[in-house]
């Protein structure tokens, strides 16, 4: 799954360089070792990124990326964000509950469901980054630690073809779409 997501960073004209956090022991030309959580592995990947002032972060469990995603996001830096992200409008009806109990229906129409990439001006990034180790294992997603801290955080529309492969489904659905 990561060779599809770089050949897609690969081709897109906006992208210099790609530093690919591993987990540790893992041996990948060019890898970075990861850390303990998400954010932990970024801020290593970052620190070996060299100097560039704009930062994409991809996971490399999104395997249909394209380079069109990659290239609105990082366009949409223009504006004066600190961060943009990929995100699909959520169709699902969404309900808050507590203890199984429905506390109440949330306004779909303002939800989006994030995904990666994710595009930082490298200060803001840094800055979200530089906080203790736990904190940032608590991070679900980076831009959330650039919004944390004031940062403006801009979305461009995905679409749910950008799926995430958590599950044996989601690897069935991808190999699917893939093999169009």
């Amino acid at each position: 799954m990561l060779e599809w997501s770089l050949d897609a960073l690969r081709a897109a004209p906006s992208i210099e360089r790609v530093v690919v956090a591993v987990p540790p022991g893992v041996d990948y030309e060019g890898g970075v070792a990861g850390g303990a959580s998400r954010s932990v592995s970024v801020r290593n990947a970052l620190a070996a990124a060299g100097d560039a002032e704009v930062v994409l972060v991809h996971d490399a469990a999104r395997p249909l990326l394209d380079v069109d995603l990659v290239e609105r996001c990082v366009a949409g830096l223009d504006g004066g964000a600190d961060a943009v992200i990929a995100a699909a409008p959520v169709t699902d009806t969404v309900k808050e509950a507590s203890d199984g109990t429905v506390l109440r229906t949330l306004d779909r129409t303002r939800l989006w469901a994030v995904q990666t990439p994710q595009v930082f001006r490298r200060a803001a990034l840094e800055a979200a980054l530089d906080q203790p180790d736990d904190v940032l294992a608590a991070a679900t997603d980076d831009a959330g630690l650039v919004e944390a801290r004031g940062g403006v955080v801009r979305v461009v529309e995905s679409s749910p073809r950008n799926l995430k492969v958590t599950t044996p489904t989601d690897l069935r659905l991808a190999e699917l779409l893939l093999a169009r």
